[in-house]
């Protein structure tokens, strides 16, 4: 009862945020509005925002670990990490399909090359070549240096810095670690168990004490600052990206829980609510990753599977990110009065793919995607600042796709890893 009256409030602290933001940036250029904007709305959800993130790298280390010692066999954790990596591969490639499929058919770039004359462009642009000068930038990362930055030199630094996927790598070797000393390892083992009941009680205290005044304080500020504003000009990219999210939210991830999870939909996005509520509101998969593994072993997912996949869905499976970069590849070519060929088209795809493996689960990351899709194929970056805009409103709910995704993959993994259980049971039984 506890968490439907949280989720309920939460929904309503949504509601709220959205209709106090939109009627506060009416008056956006207020000062009384702006002080509470800054003073209020911002301080709150990012306190909130904050400690969250508090919780973020300990629990992804923590869980990992006990997920591979969980699944007990290195060659069967190898097994359940290529079922998962398949799964998110396979839904990033549908969800930018999906994308780039209703953007060619309703055309939402035709007749508005204007655009490209805005002074978002010039900005933008702008902002990309003060990116390009520095030696850090995501965009200029190889497949070979993203390979090396598997593995952590300093999983002190990595921690520190947030970098999951070295954080990932290091509690694998930990976990393996602990299986092969065996009994030795006991009181280690011991420790991380007891250290992950501690991680869930503090979450659950942020969420009953923090949640809905933070996600308020979230959602306002957003919006706020967004408004609906700039949809008036790009108004169908907005409800395309919208209408492509909803479908693969719906269909593609109710589909895959029903068939390949043998689970109900509709138990399924309810119980998620809270998470999907909190990544709408952070518009960050690593901010709603507490939250989102709480949820999905509440459902029934095995916490050993739970705290392998969607720790590593939140930094490899971006599903919504691709819808957006699908139709705005398209939108960005229709505005500059170019015609993609079925070539390009693919490698529209295979890039966004490849690219979501290895990018923060933070705020505002696809669009570093996005540019990377668009030099691809020859199309000029600093378009991005056309859609700028509306992104920030377009990131909130992309992120809630997002982690459904991730959370869709552990319930069919684990129901997979139950029904293997089940027949070896009833093997041994009548042997």
């Amino acid at each position: 009862m506890k968490t439907k009256n949280l989720s309920i409030k939460i929904v309503i602290a949504l509601v709220l945020g959205i209709t106090v933001g939109s009627i506060c940036n009416i008056y956006a250029h207020s000062n009384f509005v702006t002080s509470i904007d800054k003073y209020a709305f911002n301080v709150v959800g990012q306190i909130f925002l904050n400690l969250i993130f508090m919780l973020v790298v300990p629990v992804v280390f923590v869980s990992i670990v006990l997920g591979v010692v969980g699944v007990g066999d290195p060659k069967l954790l190898g097994g359940i990490g290529a079922k998962t990596l398949a799964f998110f591969l396979s839904t990033t490639a549908i969800a930018i399909c999906i994308g780039i499929a209703l953007a060619l058919i309703f055309k939402p770039g035709a007749g508005h090359s204007d655009l490209l004359n805005s002074k978002d462009v010039t900005k933008y642009q702008q902002t990309l070549n003060k990116q390009n000068e520095g030696q850090d930038s995501a965009a200029k990362q190889t497949f070979d240096q993203t390979l090396i930055n598997l593995f952590p030199k300093n999983p002190l630094q990595a921690m520190s810095e947030g970098n999951m996927l070295q954080i990932i790598t290091f509690a694998i070797f930990i976990g393996v670690g602990i299986i092969m000393v065996g009994s030795k390892a006991q009181v280690v083992h011991r420790f991380f168990e007891q250290f992950n009941e501690v991680l869930m009680y503090i979450i659950t205290m942020i969420m009953n004490l923090f949640a809905p005044i933070g996600t308020f304080g979230l959602v306002a500020h957003a919006f706020t600052g967004a408004g609906f504003g700039a949809i008036k000009q790009l108004g169908l990219y907005f409800v395309l990206v919208l209408a492509a999210l909803v479908i693969h939210f719906f269909i593609v991830y109710g589909t895959a829980v029903k068939v390949l999870g043998k689970h109900s939909p509709l138990a399924f996005f309810k119980g998620f609510l809270p998470a999907i509520t909190l990544g709408f509101s952070a518009s960050s998969s690593n901010a709603a990753l507490p939250v989102s593994m709480n949820c999905t072993k509440k459902m029934g997912v095995r916490p050993e599977i739970a705290s392998f996949v969607q720790p590593l869905g939140a930094t490899i499976n971006m599903d919504g990110t691709a819808i957006m970069q699908g139709v705005a590849t398209i939108f960005i070519a229709q505005i500059s009065g170019a015609h993609l060929s079925i070539l390009q088209l693919i490698t529209v795809v295979v890039i966004a793919v490849v690219a979501s493996i290895g990018t923060a689960g933070v705020p505002g990351v696809g669009l570093i995607m996005l540019a990377m899709v668009l030099n691809a194929v020859g199309l000029n970056p600093a378009a991005i600042g056309i859609i700028l805009g509306i992104d920030r409103l377009l990131d909130m709910t992309r992120t809630s796709v997002n982690i459904t995704g991730d959370a869709a993959c552990a319930l069919i993994i684990s129901k997979a890893e139950d029904k293997k259980i089940e027949n070896a049971q009833v093997q041994h039984a009548h042997s």
